[in-house]
């Protein structure tokens, strides 16, 4: 690709405006726009717009591949922001090998991969898993209900929550799967076997529309959050604006980031944010994922020839930006980013409640070499902000 030193650096965007994960989808679109915004207000990549050229993949892996390769093929794009599931990642990922492009996937996901042509920029297992499971075995007990959605990554999530929970003296009393596109009655008769076998807590890894089906199965079978609640990793403010805080309330979420971050990064990309978009306008996990990654890109862009892909494989791995979360830093060695976990618990404001967090970031270990906490040894408890 040759370009004026005048043209617009072109990016894709591929993330869901319809379909069972549009939701949460459109909150990473959003987190890409307004991060574009920013740098074009501030000059650009050395005076160029950064452009996007946007695909609706519609929830489908398989559209994600064909509009991965049009944006390649087509409009001549060598690096796209987008997908959610993991299956879509992995729908994606043969493209990029065979025609040399980027993806930046800011999406938490199950580990166990390391593919060149990517940046993973959401939650590696050690960052979310291994909290999580530390807390809820920690403070509600070792027997644990799970239920997800029915593709790779709930199967890959559950098996590694499985050997945490194991690990810590734990049992795992039952584990089902729901299609993506299961209906309420449902996820009532999956609720009912919870309420029958009384766990301690129950391992959510069902996402979409779903997730607010699941909830409100629990909340009208009367279960108590205070006692046996809902965790996740997938459950952030994005999915409760959907379903309503009432259902969310007292259920507990591992992730990075929450709006409710007190930093002034946060602040600062938040009042941008609602200025922007609304100001009803919550940020999620994702979202600052898929803002973060693209100030991250741009930086490196900067420092690189931003037409040129093995350009930017040699500039974004240790690239590092002060994200809402925190400061967040590339991997040089396994294209995952150096994040900071904490533990929320939903309140009525549609927010989270930050109970614990890491002192300091963490590094990703994409494979889970070590299950042991590392920095998340020194915890520090928040007082509730509601």
């Amino acid at each position: 690709m040759i370009s004026s030193h005048h043209d617009p650096v072109r990016i894709g965007v591929l993330f869901s405006e319809s379909g069972v994960t549009s939701v949460i989808e459109t909150s990473q679109r959003i987190g890409t726009m307004l991060a574009v915004e920013e740098i074009n207000a501030s000059g650009g990549i050395d005076g160029r717009e950064l452009q996007m050229i946007f695909r609706d993949p519609q929830s489908r892996p398989s559209l994600y591949r064909t509009l991965a390769e049009e944006l390649i093929v087509e409009e001549d794009i060598r690096v796209i922001a987008g997908c959610y599931m993991s299956s879509t990642r992995k729908a994606v990922i043969p493209v990029l090998e065979r025609w040399n492009a980027l993806l930046l996937y800011p999406t938490l996901y199950e580990g166990f991969e390391y593919s060149r042509h990517v940046f993973y920029t959401g939650a590696a297992p050690n960052q979310n898993s291994v909290q999580l499971a530390e807390f809820m075995t920690r403070k509600f007990g070792s027997r644990v209900f799970m239920v997800g959605s029915d593709y790779v990554y709930p199967y890959e999530s559950n098996r590694i929550m499985s050997d945490l929970v194991l690990e810590r003296g734990g049992e795992k009393v039952a584990e089902h799967y729901l299609p993506l596109g299961a209906t309420q009655s449902d996820f009532d008769a999956v609720v009912r076997l919870v309420r029958d076998d009384s766990p301690d807590f129950i391992f959510s890894t069902v996402v979409g529309e779903g997730t607010a089906m699941l909830y409100r199965a629990y909340r009208e079978a009367g279960l108590d959050p205070a006692r046996m609640p809902i965790a996740s990793l997938t459950t952030c403010e994005a999915e409760v604006a959907q379903m309503g805080a009432e259902f969310a309330e007292g259920h507990i979420t591992s992730a990075p980031y929450f709006h409710s971050v007190d930093t002034p990064a946060n602040r600062k990309a938040v009042e941008a944010l609602q200025a922007g978009f609304g100001s009803s306008q919550l940020a999620n996990q994702c979202l600052e994922a898929a803002y973060f990654q693209i100030h991250l890109l741009a930086d490196a862009m900067r420092r690189a020839n931003p037409d040129e892909v093995e350009s930017l494989l040699r500039a974004l791995p240790g690239s590092e930006f002060e994200a809402p979360q925190g400061r967040v830093r590339i991997d040089e060695q396994n294209h995952h980013t150096h994040l900071h976990p904490r533990i929320g618990r939903a309140n009525t404001r549609g927010q989270f409640d930050i109970l614990e967090q890491a002192k300091d970031r963490v590094r990703p270990d994409p494979y889970l070499v070590s299950h042991t906490l590392q920095d998340w040894s020194v915890r520090t408890a928040l007082r509730s902000s509601a």
